[in-house]
C-alpha cells in the first residue's frame, strides 16, 4: 500500500504565531483519512442546519464537512476576513508560499477538506484533490473542475453509454455544492465570532455558482484557450505515420 498524501497548510500570522494543518488522504480513494478524534463541538452534528439534499449518512451522528472544518474554524473564530497571513503549503511535489487574506487561505483549505471528506455531495469534487491547487483563481478552478469532468466521461462512457459533452452532470453536482454551501454557512455562523471562516465559505461557495453560468453560456469564459486547437490537431493527426 503506498503511503498516505499528505498536504501541509501551515498559516503564519502577522503576530508571529503559526499554525500547521496536515491533511492526509488515502493515496487510492483519496479520502480524508481521521487524525485525533477530540469531542466533536455541537455544531458538527449531522442534525444542526442539516443540508437540504444530505443522502447516504446513516448511522453517522456528525456532518463529515463540519467535523473536517472544525479545528480550523475553532482555530481563526475571532479573526477577521481581510487579516493578512503568510500561507504556506506542502505536497510532496511542490511548496508554495503567498501573502493572503486569512479569508482566501481558510477558503483554499476549505475546498480541499470538502471535497475529501466523505460528503457524498462534495464527492465528485475528490479527483482534484490529488492535484490541489492553492488559491486558485475562478478561471483555474473552472478549468481544473471541466478538465476533471471530461476526464471522468472518458473513462465511465464504456460502463454508462456515451459521454456528457454537454457537461449536465457536473452542472447537478455544483448545484448539489451550493445546497451543502449555504448549510454549512449557517454551522459556521454559529461556530465563529467573526467572519473569516464565514466568509471563505462564501467565497468558495462563488465557483460552485458560477460553473452552472460558464456550462450554460457554452464554456465562452475558457474557448479563448482552444481557439486554434482544431487545427492543431488536424496537422498532428495528417503528420502521423501511415496517415494518407
Amino acid at each position: 500500500m503506498p503511503d498516505a498524501i499528505t498536504i501541509t497548510y501551515i498559516f503564519a500570522m502577522e503576530d508571529g504565531a503559526t499554525e500547521s494543518f496536515p491533511l492526509r488522504l488515502d493515496p487510492v480513494s483519496l479520502r480524508l483519512l481521521p487524525g485525533s478524534n477530540p469531542e466533536q463541538p455541537p455544531w458538527t452534528r449531522l442534525d444542526f442546519h442539516q443540508c437540504p439534499n444530505c443522502r447516504d449518512m446513516e448511522g453517522e451522528n456528525h456532518c463529515p464537512v463540519a467535523v473536517g472544518l472544525a479545528r480550523i474554524v475553532h482555530r481563526f473564530a475571532a479573526m477577521l476576513s481581510y487579516e493578512t497571513i503568510e500561507l504556506t503549503v506542502i505536497t510532496a511535489e511542490r511548496e508554495i508560499r503567498q501573502s493572503t487574506t486569512i479569508q482566501r487561505a481558510i477558503s483554499s483549505y476549505m475546498g480541499l477538506v470538502m471535497a475529501t471528506c466523505g460528503c457524498p455531495n462534495t464527492r465528485f469534487l475528490r479527483p482534484m484533490a490529488r492535484f490541489h491547487l492553492p488559491l486558485a483563481s475562478e478561471e483555474e478552478t473552472l478549468y481544473r473542475a471541466l478538465s476533471m469532468y471530461a476526464l471522468a466521461q472518458y473513462f465511465t462512457t464504456g460502463d454508462q453509454g456515451g459521454p456528457d459533452l454537454a457537461f449536465a452532470g457536473l452542472e447537478r453536482a455544483y448545484n448539489e455544492l451550493q445546497l451543502v454551501n449555504q448549510a454549512i454557512v449557517q454551522r459556521l455562523r454559529a461556530a465563529s465570532d467573526k467572519d473569516s471562516s464565514i466568509n471563505a465559505l462564501i467565497n468558495l461557495d462563488m465557483y460552485a455558482k458560477a460553473m452552472p453560468y460558464v456550462i450554460k453560456d457554452s464554456l465562452e469564459e475558457l474557448h479563448y484557450l482552444f481557439t486554434d486547437y482544431p487545427n492543431l490537431m488536424e496537422q498532428k493527426i495528417s503528420d502521423a505515420p501511415g496517415s494518407s
